[in-house]
Formats: C-alpha cells, sequence, structure tokens
C-alpha cells in the first residue's frame, strides 16, 4: 500500500472516523466534532486521497475499493465510520468488506447507488455529466454551484451555505483529475447488493427536503437493510449535521450509546 493518509484526531475512548462528501474535505465535520468533544470518543476527521490534507496523496485507480482500502489501513484501528454522501458510500465499502475494522456503519445523506436509472431514483446523469464539463472550466465555480444544490431546501439556506464555505475553504481545493475521478464514483459505484454484507449496528440519517438523496430511496433501503435503523431530519436537506448541528449530535450520540452499551 502507499503512504498513509493523514489524519486529524481530538479525543480518547471508542473511535467515530468522520468521511466528507464529493468535494469538500474533512473540515466540514468541524462542528459535530466540536459538539460530541465532551463525550468519551476518539474523533478522528480523515480526508479522502487527494483532498484537504491528503492533495498529495492519492490511489491509482480511483475506486472504490482503494479509497476504502486506504482509509482502513490510515485509520489502523476498529471503529464505527460515518459517511455523509459520498462519504457514505466509502463508509458502507468499508462496512461490508473490513469486518474486523468496522464496529458500526452511519451513513448520512447518502445512497447505496446516486445516479438515477430506470428502478432507482437519484442523481439524473445530466446533472452529473454537467459537473464533469463544469469542472474543466472553473473548479472552483463548480463547487460552490454543488453546495447551493446540497443546501437546496433547508430552512435557512444562506447560514448553511456560507458555513460550508468557510469550513472547506481552510485547504486548497482539489484538482481537476481528483474531482472528475470521484465524481465517477457517483456516477458507477452501486452497492446495493452489498448492504446485505453488513453485520455491525447500521444507522442512515437523512434529510426529508434532500434533492440529491430522495426520500422515495428511504423505503427501497428498508428492503435492502432492514435491520438497520433510520433517522429522517424533517427540515434538513443534504447536510444535516450543518443545518441542525444540536439535533444531529443527539441523534448519533444517543445511537452509538445504546448500540455499544454507553
Amino acid at each position: 500500500m502507499a503512504e498513509k493518509l493523514k489524519i486529524t484526531s481530538v479525543g480518547s475512548g471508542l473511535t467515530l472516523v468522520f468521511i466528507h462528501g464529493w468535494g469538500l474535505n474533512s473540515a466540514v465535520w468541524q462542528p459535530t466534532v466540536e459538539q460530541l468533544k465532551q463525550q468519551n470518543y476518539q474523533l478522528i476527521m480523515i480526508d479522502l486521497p487527494g483532498f484537504g490534507i491528503n492533495a498529495e496523496t492519492t490511489v491509482t485507480p480511483y475506486t472504490i475499493e482503494n479509497v476504502a482500502q486506504a482509509v482502513v489501513q490510515s485509520i489502523g484501528q476498529p471503529a464505527i465510520y460515518i459517511g455523509w454522501s459520498l462519504g457514505g458510500l466509502v463508509a458502507t465499502e468499508i462496512a461490508s468488506k473490513y469486518l474486523d475494522s468496522c464496529l458500526g456503519l452511519i451513513s448520512v445523506a447518502s445512497s447505496p447507488l446516486f445516479r438515477q436509472s430506470d428502478d432507482w431514483p437519484g442523481i439524473k446523469s445530466e446533472l452529473l455529466t454537467g459537473f464533469h464539463q463544469q469542472l474543466a472550466d472553473n473548479i472552483e465555480k463548480t463547487i460552490k454551484g454543488f453546495l447551493k444544490i446540497q443546501a437546496m431546501g433547508s430552512p435557512h439556506l444562506r447560514q448553511d451555505i456560507k458555513l460550508l464555505q468557510s469550513l472547506i475553504m481552510q485547504h486548497p481545493l482539489p484538482s481537476q483529475e481528483i474531482l472528475d475521478s470521484s465524481l465517477s464514483l457517483l456516477e458507477c459505484v452501486d452497492l446495493r447488493n452489498t448492504l446485505s454484507d453488513i453485520q455491525v449496528p447500521f444507522l442512515r440519517l437523512y434529510g426529508r427536503l434532500d434533492s440529491l438523496v430522495p426520500n422515495k430511496i428511504i423505503s427501497l433501503v428498508n428492503e435492502l437493510s432492514p435491520a438497520s435503523d433510520v433517522h429522517i431530519f424533517d427540515k434538513a436537506s443534504h447536510a444535516p449535521f450543518i443545518s441542525h448541528p444540536e439535533e444531529f449530535t443527539q441523534v448519533v450520540n444517543k445511537w452509538i450509546k445504546a448500540k455499544h452499551n454507553g
């Protein structure tokens, strides 16, 4: 395996690993980590290959399998994995393939398949293709446009976008190549058949107003993973941990304590 990914870690106790979504970086989790700091957790934020503090470290080819392997080997200890959006795909891959490394899975505004198909609701292929084309012209403008889509529907949309921008701009933007490669994961990865392989406690968190992960997906994943737990944030969109930070951390903390005997 190539060079390990860098991590940011605070606290001690049960290990929680936070994985960010497409185009962004681990700084999006700073408010959540701040909220959970008083609990008995080791809180680890990790940037995916090519992002944030791992901008110079990547995997080739940029597949879900290689990204998941890089994350697991860099963490180096059993943990509960919390993945947002694309990070949820990575966390799901880890939970299904690395049974000794994963103590629990929390997916946030995520789906085992993001691309819309005949039998699955999701993001239209034209939108994903459009992002590829926009990246070639202006990376920063594309990322900002994506942030607006993620916050769409939130009762305080402008504040959410402003906070997300201020967090992610702590690090340089990733390269066009990395953004293209990671965007392809949203287009191509289909983990629907792997959900039955997940043996650890599994919590799925959704925003009822999410435009990227439609509500129809919730019932479909209920059928694929009947043992998983679900919580829906009624007034949130694609980033409930940004729009509803206190409610989000309360839900996460309560579930973890229940599943891991306090």
